[in-house]
């Protein structure tokens, strides 16, 4: 009898033990699950962004969403604040949560040998031998001044002297292609040879005076970084080349 009642007991404890662990083990998982469920805000994209929108255009292709946290991607952005002066890296799609590597200096889209052109701003390559072009010294990322020549004078009636002017200040290079120069034993001696295909950045306007004289007058380069002197020039002729 007396075995009996403590075999009881015993059995009465252990269910006890039983349910309270069920119970705590229940207790935890909710508030595993109420964790998981945290809402946490985030920056989600909401209109379809192309690669290379800088990041101050940003605003109004995003959307601040409450996620559950276990939902949130890992690094997702809360905000865009530190990201002055980025672009997107890439493409980005609604519905995906912005992340740090989609944002990043605009000189990491750039390829190699060349330099973003900046906003508002198009691209237009015309041909050079070296010695028009600071002796083939340039690169992308520069800034240089164009000359423009013509036989005739740039006049609407085609008759006047020849004529040149520097009439285009601190154009940025974006690219300078050259063709590939055979090695010699004297390196830094070397004459550049070949021509060289130069691409800069310029306005519409701009545009248009360079193509005209790379069709029918020519064109002259200086090496003009931003601080260079810059006069009241006008255009030489024969007239005031000697003045």
């Amino acid at each position: 009898m007396k075995s009996r009642l403590v075999a009881g007991a015993v059995a009465l404890v252990a269910a006890i033990l039983g349910v309270i662990l069920v119970l705590s083990y229940a207790n935890g998982a909710d508030r595993r699950a109420m964790a998981g469920l945290t809402p946490t805000e985030v920056l989600v994209v909401a209109k379809a962004v192309p690669e290379g929108t800088p990041v101050e255009e940003l605003a109004g292709s995003l959307e601040t969403r409450s996620l559950p946290a276990d939902a949130v991607v890992p690094a997702a952005l809360t905000s865009l604040d530190g990201q002055a002066g980025t672009v997107t890296t890439t493409a980005l799609t609604p519905g995906e949560q912005l992340l740090p590597d989609r944002l990043a200096s605009p000189e990491t889209l750039a390829e190699p040998g060349t330099v973003p052109v900046p906003k508002g701003l198009q691209e237009v390559s015309f041909q050079l031998d070296p010695q028009r072009a600071v002796g083939g010294r340039l690169a992308a990322g520069d800034t240089v001044g164009l000359f423009l020549s013509f036989d005739n004078g740039a006049v609407p009636s085609g008759q006047g002297p020849e004529s040149t002017s520097l009439a285009l200040h601190t154009v940025l290079l974006t690219s300078v292609q050259r063709a590939p120069q055979a090695e010699t034993a004297d390196a830094a001696t070397a004459l550049p040879a070949g021509s060289l295909l130069i691409t800069v950045a310029v306005t519409d306007e701009q545009a248009q005076k360079i193509v005209f004289t790379a069709e029918y007058g020519s064109i002259w380069l200086s090496k003009e970084p931003a601080d260079a002197t810059r006069s009241a020039t006008s255009p030489v002729d024969r007239k005031k080349v000697y003045q």
